[in-house]
């Protein structure tokens, strides 16, 4: 279980700097073309979104890794999971395409599983 919950983890961490890279790096009219939702979002709203990313992706990987305070780990996964739950939610508003919701479910199941794995102390 030890494996998984590191591969999972891994996986998205790489998602949610990848998307949080692009949230805070590129202009907002390019994250707009990108992500229909953010036209709704003043750029500072969008920025946050990737810092939060970010910083749920740092909070998966190096507590555990460095084992001070890993706790952190599962927190993080919790705050991803309302992340996703707040992600489907604007896209059912929105009524954005149905092929958008897929992905946040799986992230959010994702998130589910790395938090009940650190939880149970794995």
């Amino acid at each position: 279980m030890l494996i998984a919950v590191w591969i999972v983890s891994g996986l998205l961490a790489l998602a949610y700097l990848a998307s949080g890279g692009a949230k805070i790096l590129q202009p907002h009219d390019r994250v707009v073309k990108s992500m229909a939702w953010a036209a709704d979002a003043a750029p500072w709203q969008v920025k946050a979104l990737g810092i939060i990313e970010i910083l749920g992706a740092v909070g998966l990987i190096v507590p555990p890794l460095v084992g001070i305070a890993p706790v952190l780990a599962p927190i993080a996964a919790v705050g991803l999971v309302l992340y996703q739950v707040a992600a489907i939610i604007v896209h059912l508003r929105r009524h954005d395409s149905p092929k958008q919701l897929p992905v946040n479910v799986v992230l959010l199941l994702l998130a589910v599983f790395v938090a009940v794995v650190r939880f149970a102390g794995l």
